[in-house]
């Protein structure tokens, strides 16, 4: 399990490199891994998309699936996959601190 120290606060992660304990996720944290995630500064609709899966992941145990997020976020495929780049469900659900999507590779 590999580690990050956070302002003092040391979080583990599991080996898909997703947030071990969704509990110790903050906003300037999903800033850090977007940064290491190479998609940069989080604007509105990183936020929409964010917030969104965040959503959906207390009401169902399991992040939506890129299907189900474009047709209910208002987030169309083209702009999910240029606000996450290359495999935005499992990038987006690692800034947001849940587990890696169930559907994903």
């Amino acid at each position: 399990m590999e580690t990050l120290t956070v302002d003092l606060t040391k979080l583990a992660f599991d080996k898909d490199g997703h947030l071990a304990n969704r509990e110790d996720w903050t906003s300037d944290l999903a800033q850090q891994l977007a940064y290491t995630c190479e998609v940069g500064d989080l604007n509105d609709r990183h936020w929409v998309v964010i917030n969104y899966i965040r959503d959906e992941f207390e009401k169902n145990g399991d992040a939506p699936s890129i299907r189900k997020l474009t047709k209910q976020s208002g987030v169309s495929t083209k702009e999910l996959y240029q606000l996450f780049p290359k495999g935005p469900a499992k990038k987006a659900a690692k800034i947001a601190g849940l587990p890696k999507p169930k559907g994903c590779i």
